[in-house]
């Protein structure tokens, strides 16, 4: 048994060490094939393909263009009527027999408004006329009277005396005519006041009578605007009464989005020493008839209202409001490079307009290419791709917003 393991160890010694040698130079010509390969890559270098840069948005551009910008001046304050009428009784002691108007209703000059009862007045009209008869009835004996006694004068058939009273009693008698005239005249007066008449055309705001309902002189029965009139209290600072004279035209804004053209009518003269503020007071006039115009126009006495004063026009550097990025307090744009990249640049922003404009003061010049959609996604440097500009706004002069205000 040891002699034949003793052969097989022998081999065994016999080819490990062939083995490792094996494997050592297996090794080495991997390390040389390596080696090889990499100064074959050394020496024949192939340059990496440049990757061109993707834009980050689509964007629509805009050119900043000049136009003509109205100079506005806002200020709020209270639509009230341009002047009220208080309609009332001009007798008392009689019952309303029956109303003809009502609120909100348009009136004429010398409309029928309430009718009055009038058999009681009627019937003084009836005592006065018959007084006036017998006045003039005594007036016609006293005269006849007293042309007798003047006939007689020079016979001494009557005395002095007694021609004196009766020529006294031709003019007594005169006298309760005229008197009597003028109580019928009275008496027809209050009958024709019975007949409530419009003093003014207007629009009736409030109705205080009340059917059959005893009315006292005096005493008030509606209340109208005159003339359908409405005005415009705009409160203004001392230095802003003196930039806004009378004649200037105006757009006032109601609170439901109405607006009425108005005209400046007065500058208070004196300024409230607890606000500090003055009134200007602007015609409403709207579209059409002024006696219509703005209260079918949505205004309302009593509403608050904000208005724009047009001071005049002048030149300016617009942009679309969409372009304006406001950043950590400051407004920003970008503008498109000739490589395709933004820029991102600062800007001071002015007047803002209809239609979407605002003018940039400083920091743009005239024709840059803005992004107008999308600025808030960019940062400065961003490539994007443009597509066609937006149309530019009309040459026309842009009108003023209701929120704008002059700088």
């Amino acid at each position: 048994m040891n002699l034949k393991a003793a052969p097989m160890n022998v081999l065994t010694l016999m080819t490990k060490p062939r083995l490792a040698l094996g494997l050592l130079a297996f090794g080495a010509a991997l390390v040389g094939s390596g080696l090889l390969a990499g100064k074959s890559l050394a020496a024949d270098p192939k340059p990496a393909a440049s990757v061109p840069a993707k834009p980050a948005l689509t964007v629509n551009t805009v050119q900043a263009t000049v136009r003509s910008i109205p100079t506005v001046l806002s200020a709020n304050g209270n639509v009230l009527a341009w002047q009220e009428a208080s309609v009332g009784a001009e007798i008392g002691g009689v019952r309303v027999q029956e109303l003809h108007a009502n609120v909100g209703d348009m009136v004429q000059r010398g409309q029928l408004l309430a009718s009055l009862v009038s058999e009681g007045v009627q019937a003084d009209v009836a005592m006065a006329r018959a007084q006036l008869a017998e006045a003039q009835a005594n007036s016609a004996d006293a005269l006849a009277n007293a042309e007798r006694a003047r006939s007689l004068q020079n016979t001494g058939a009557l005395s002095a005396q007694q021609i004196a009273q009766l020529i006294t009693a031709e003019q007594t008698a005169k006298a309760r005519v005229e008197s009597a005239k003028a109580a019928l005249d009275a008496q027809l007066l209050r009958l024709k006041y019975t007949q409530v008449l419009a003093p003014d055309s207007g629009t009736i705001t409030q109705r205080s009578a009340a059917l059959g309902a005893v009315v006292g002189a005096g005493s008030e029965m509606f209340r109208m605007v005159r003339q359908g009139r409405l005005e415009w209290r705009a409160e203004l600072t001392s230095a802003e009464l003196g930039r806004v004279p009378v004649g200037t035209s105006v757009v006032v804004s109601a609170p439901g989005g109405a607006q009425a053209q108005g005209r400046v009518r007065m500058v208070a003269p004196t300024v409230d020493p607890q606000t500090r503020l003055g009134l200007v007071y602007v015609d409403l006039l709207g579209s059409v008839a002024p006696s219509k115009a703005p209260l079918s126009q949505g205004f309302k006495p009593g509403m608050y209202a904000q208005g724009s004063f047009v001071l005049g026009k002048s030149d300016g550097l617009t942009i679309a409001q969409t372009a304006v990025v406001v950043r950590d307090g400051f407004s920003y744009c970008f503008t498109v490079q000739q490589d395709g990249r933004v820029a991102q640049i600062k800007i001071s922003t002015g007047r803002r307009l209809d239609g979407g404009l605002v003018e940039v003061v400083d920091g743009l010049s005239k024709g840059a290419l803005v992004v107008a959609s999308g600025a808030g996604f960019l940062n400065d440097g961003d490539m994007v791709k443009t597509v066609a500009a937006l149309p530019k706004a009309t040459t026309q002069a842009a009108k003023p917003a209701a929120a704008a205000s002059a700088p």
